[in-house]
């Protein structure tokens, strides 16, 4: 072997390694980004599951059917953030996305989520980022819920980081019809129409009907 080709062999492996190695220390980094918004989630679940333990003592019934969490996936992040034109990084992930970790609460009836959203806002550690009635101003396809953008501090060994989640509270209805909504239009390899479109909003029109009958049935037994 030559010179030039012993020495071109030499910098490709050093690259190599390298590039391994820069590989291996993002993935960390982007682990503990994901172990700080796991934490952050944690956080805001036990919140609220705090105050379904406390209707469920001081009241005749309890205001929160369901609570659930997610944490986005690698590629749901990657494809958002491709979306937007910024960079896959981990200060693009942090400034740029609001909705890495998520939480969900379900209530009962529609007067129930502004009442949980109210008494869970007013707790001194939250602090309101953004705020989106789609209950009020459903999106044109009918999706309806509300959703708050919040900050939340989370306490690790040696500093305090503000983590932010994003929370959406629904009925049980409006949960029904977006869990259903979200199977049929994103089906695989289907060409859903605008016919089919126009159908989901029309049972989402219905589905807003139903939580209306509901508060109504509900303030004439006052629960």
């Amino acid at each position: 072997m030559n010179e030039k080709l012993f020495l071109s062999s030499i910098e490709n492996i050093m690259s190599s390694e390298q590039t391994l190695q820069f590989a291996q220390e993002m993935g960390m980094r982007f682990n503990r980004l994901m172990s700080y918004y796991k934490c952050a989630m944690m956080e805001i679940e036990t919140k609220f599951r705090v105050l379904k333990e406390e209707y469920s003592l001081r009241h005749d019934r309890n205001p929160i059917n369901s609570i659930e969490s997610r944490l986005k996936r690698m590629q749901s992040i990657k494809e958002k953030l491709e979306r937007r034109g910024e960079p896959l990084s981990l200060t693009a992930i942090e400034e740029e996305l609001n909705d890495v970790a998520g939480i969900r609460v379900i209530c009962s009836f529609t007067e129930d989520v502004y009442t949980i959203a109210e008494t869970f806002l007013k707790q001194d550690d939250i602090t309101l980022i953004e705020k989106k009635d789609y209950i009020k101003n459903p999106k044109e396809n009918g999706y309806r819920s509300l959703h708050l953008i919040v900050a939340v501090p989370i306490f690790l060994e040696n500093e305090k980081r503000i983590m932010k989640v994003e929370v959406q509270l629904r009925t049980i209805a409006m949960d029904c019809w977006a869990n259903l909504e979200h199977q049929l239009n994103y089906k695989k390899d289907y060409d859903f129409t605008e016919k089919m479109r126009k159908e989901l909003a029309d049972c989402a029109m219905l589905s807003a009907q139903l939580d209306e009958k509901m508060d109504e049935l509900r303030k004439k037994v006052s629960i």
